[in-house]
This record gives structure tokens, C-alpha cells and sequence, in this order.
């Protein structure tokens, strides 16, 4: 049997349903990051809300409703707001990188120039009772809002250092991850890209080459309670082979 293919581009996708709490400054919504090495896309397919964002051009709220496919790259600070019932496919590049800490949340400068005090507040176990995991995340959440609404009032003063300083140290609160992202990296987007290049020179000598491996695959949920994640609940989905709508050939 043939490998499953991955993803294009040895991309991710999840769904998200974003956090509906409030937060201090009344807005509804998920916990302000930004992605230090990953662009990220996402395809609203149900409810309304806004995505607030910071970069080097200053903040910006860009509308949310079905059907808007929106995106942005590493170093953009961004929060999801919520209106009601908002729904999200997100696309994430380089697979495996933001489970393995390409975020960072923007909490205060305090937090994030001590790593210790960083882990601390950024770290959210699976395990704990849903009640508990529930009131981590809003308590993480909260903490982001708090740095994430100073970092945008500073950035608004000062003509772009604070978002500057923001991400120096964003970068120095992922150095020590980035080695093990390498070989995530390697496994994930370079062979994707690897793959194609073999691919190409196939097809230069008159070779088939990949398209005898040709396969269908379709996601099936896992089971249980989606996960408390940065936004809001998380969907994990498993790839299957697929042998169509109906189930397999026969």
C-alpha cells in the first residue's frame, strides 16, 4: 500500500470554534500571539467576529464572516474577537512548528523577560479536568490581553519600538526550540519540497514517477472533547485513506 501523502505543502489544518469569554476590554474572543517562523491563513465558516492584528504599519481590525479567507505572516500579532458563534478552518504552515512553541502570547514585558515566569503562565496540560483546563486557558487568555492592549497602545506612541522589542523577545523565548524545530522542518516542508523536485525530474525523462502512488485522503475527528487551545476549542483530526464518499471500492 502507498504512503498517505500529507497535506499540501506540509501545511496543518484544524477547526476552531473561538472562545466566546469576555475579556477585560469586553471584547469576546481568544489569547493575542504571534507566530515566529509560521504564516497562518484562515476560512471563516460560520458565525462573525474580527481579527485584530499589529505590524510594523501599525493595528488594524480586519471583518470576519463566512466565507472571508484571510492571512498573515510570522511577526504579525493578531487576537481573534468573537461576535457570535465564530467558526474558523485554519491553514498553518510548517506542520508540527506551533505545537512545538513557534507562538508566543503577548503578555506583559514582565512575563516574557523572565522565561521561567513565561512557561509558567503559557503552559496548559490536556490532562487536568476539563473545569480546570477551562480556567487555565481564560487565566492565559488574560494575561495575553493585558500585555496585548500595552503593546498596542505603546505601538502606537512610539512608532513601531515596541512592537520591535516585542519580537526580540519572542525570538529569544524560542531560541532554545529552534534546533528541535530543524528536524520537524526537515520532515515536514523540505521533504514535501524534495518530493516535488524528484517529481519534476521524473516527468523531464517521460517518468510517471509519483503518480503511481496516487491516493485519496480524508480526515476523521478523534474522539473525545475538543482541546482548550491559543483561540478557542480544537478539533484533532487523523488521516485516513479514502476509498470515497461511500467508503471503499469494492
Amino acid at each position: 500500500m502507498s504512503a498517505v501523502p500529507g497535506f499540501p505543502g506540509g501545511a496543518a489544518v484544524s477547526n476552531l470554534r473561538v472562545y466566546d469569554w469576555e475579556a477585560a476590554d469586553g471584547l469576546h474572543g481568544g489569547t493575542p500571539h504571534v507566530h515566529t517562523a509560521s504564516s497562518e491563513a484562515y476560512v471563516v465558516v460560520a458565525g462573525r467576529g474580527e481579527v485584530h492584528t499589529v505590524t510594523p504599519e501599525g493595528s488594524a481590525a480586519d471583518a470576519l464572516a463566512p466565507g472571508t479567507v484571510l492571512w498573515f505572516g510570522p511577526g504579525t500579532v493578531h487576537r481573534l474577537v468573537n461576535h457570535g458563534g465564530l467558526e474558523i478552518t485554519t491553514v498553518m504552515q510548517n506542520a508540527g512548528l506551533p505545537e512545538a512553541g513557534d507562538a508566543v502570547f503577548t503578555f506583559p514585558r514582565a512575563v516574557l523577560a523572565d522565561r521561567a515566569a513565561y512557561e509558567a503562565a503559557a503552559r496548559l496540560s490536556q490532562d487536568a479536568p476539563e473545569e480546570e483546563r477551562a480556567a487555565l486557558a481564560r487565566a492565559r487568555r488574560d494575561l495575553a490581553v493585558e500585555g496585548y492592549l500595552e503593546l498596542v497602545a505603546a505601538a502606537g506612541e512610539d512608532g513601531g519600538e515596541a512592537l520591535r522589542e516585542f519580537h526580540r523577545l519572542a525570538a529569544e523565548i524560542v531560541r532554545p526550540r529552534v534546533e528541535a524545530w530543524r528536524e520537524i522542518w526537515r520532515e515536514g516542508v523540505e521533504r514535501e519540497a524534495e518530493l516535488t523536485r524528484r517529481q519534476l525530474a521524473s516527468l523531464e525523462r517521460g517518468d510517471p514517477g509519483a503518480m503511481a502512488e496516487a491516493a485519496v485522503v480524508r480526515t476523521e475527528p478523534l474522539p473525545g472533547p475538543r482541546h482548550f487551545g491559543m483561540c478557542g476549542r480544537l478539533r484533532k483530526r487523523r488521516p485516513r485513506p479514502s476509498g470515497g464518499a461511500d467508503g471503499p471500492a469494492r
